[in-house]
């Protein structure tokens, strides 16, 4: 048990793993593991407790791919640690992302800030998910880093850490999967099902994240996006995917520009909400006018939110409206708002699936990673038809209009 000031820490192996590296002269500590190993909860505890002890002046700098990516995650999983409000804490400056122990001082800043990337020298480094971040910005900040640099990341393929410091003698590479937050007692047994329940339903999500081996995502239904800072200025239209049991309700927010589709995520939501919820939730966004295309299997939740005022157009449908709409946004360049955390990470891993027998990609999808991409592709599909050729009574997709671009 540790304590962090009045707060008893439970601590994990993986915490100890990390503290054993960096007491006894390693350079970096690797942590390659699969979802929910309490990796980045683990480091964070230890950089706390680092900082809480720091005898003299030390920064520790935690960076992962954008501010919105921390702060919702190592920012939450910050305070969650310490047990505080960071809307009520007079240690922490909630413009400079900045918190103070005395002497140690740990802040939290996106790989995406040239400014912070090429800022004050620190003594102790933090990449989060550091497969997300490129060579050039770590390699950057690991040599502006005196004493240690910890890193972590999900196996999802390799990348430069493989092939620049893993197996080198001054780097501790450490491994776990969500068995070590098992045996520590932090990972609550819903979590732990959800997990196993993956086994057999998705071999290479589970070596991926459940065994916390590295895998490779083949067969990327969207394979490539970039992220911006926030939507450009033009003719918006959403798309909706309805909750359902643990799905969540996904709004997407949308707009073309020449040859570019832009995205931001508005909702996603697992509280399974009803239709009236999603009209309160539509009314809290300010969505007015703009035309919303919904998951047409749904009409009658459609007609339910029509009725409450708002724009709900008729979506495509029929046989081949699925690989259609794929067609339609892989037609662009397509870009995410930073903040659109899920739906990034989506896109990263919704994939076709292999057939089991001959290894062959199907036309069937991971439903895991689809439901903001659907809501995305509910809207691009269906807004430039009604732009293009009016309302369409019928969606019945024969091969003519397969083809239509």
């Amino acid at each position: 048990m540790g304590d962090k000031g009045g707060v008893v820490m439970k601590l994990t192996g993986i915490l100890k793993e990390n503290a054993a590296a960096y007491y006894r002269g390693y350079r970096r500590a690797l942590n390659e593991g699969g979802t929910y190993s309490s990796k980045t909860y683990s480091i964070l505890q230890l950089l706390i407790l680092i900082a809480k002890s720091a005898k003299e002046s030390l920064l520790i700098s935690v960076v992962s791919e954008s501010l919105p990516h921390l702060k919702r995650g190592a920012i939450r999983d910050f305070f969650i640690i310490m047990e505080e409000d960071p809307e009520h804490c007079e240690r922490w400056s909630r413009s400079e992302f900045i918190y103070k122990f005395g002497n140690g001082v740990i802040e939290f800043f996106g790989a995406d800030d040239a400014g912070k990337v090429r800022g004050p020298r620190r003594q102790i480094l933090f990449l989060n998910e550091a497969n997300n971040i490129s060579w050039e910005t770590a390699r950057g900040l690991d040599i502006r880093t005196e004493l240690f640099t910890f890193a972590d990341w999900n196996p999802v393929g390799e990348f430069w850490a493989h092939e620049n410091w893993i197996g080198d003698t001054v780097n501790k590479y450490i491994h776990s999967t969500y068995l070590d937050a098992k045996e520590a007692e932090v990972l609550p047994q819903s979590v732990i099902d959800n997990i196993e329940s993956n086994k057999d339903k998705d071999p290479n999500w589970w070596n991926i994240y459940g065994l916390g081996l590295i895998g490779k995502v083949e067969g990327l239904v969207y394979p490539t996006f970039g992220q911006v800072d926030e939507l450009p200025l033009g003719t918006y239209f959403y798309g909706l995917d309805y909750g359902f049991a643990s799905d969540p309700t996904v709004l997407v927010k949308n707009v073309i520009v020449g040859g570019n589709l832009y995205s931001q995520e508005m909702l996603y939501d697992s509280s399974g909400l009803t239709n009236e919820m999603i009209a309160r939730k539509l009314n809290l966004l300010q969505v007015v006018n703009e035309p919303i295309y919904p998951d047409p299997n749904e009409p009658k939740s459609a007609e339910e939110i029509r009725q409450k005022g708002y724009n709900v157009k008729e979506t495509v449908k029929g046989p081949g409206s699925v690989e259609f709409g794929i067609q339609k946004v892989n037609q662009y360049y397509q870009f995410w708002t930073k903040d659109s955390l899920n739906c990034i990470q989506e896109q990263r891993n919704h994939r076709y699936l292999k057939d089991r027998i001959t290894g062959v990609f199907t036309d069937k999808t991971t439903h895991q990673w689809s439901h903001g991409l659907d809501a995305r592709r509910y809207g691009v599909a269906s807004h430039r038809i009604f732009l293009r050729q009016g309302p369409i009574e019928m969606y019945h997709f024969s091969p003519a209009v397969r083809a239509w671009r």
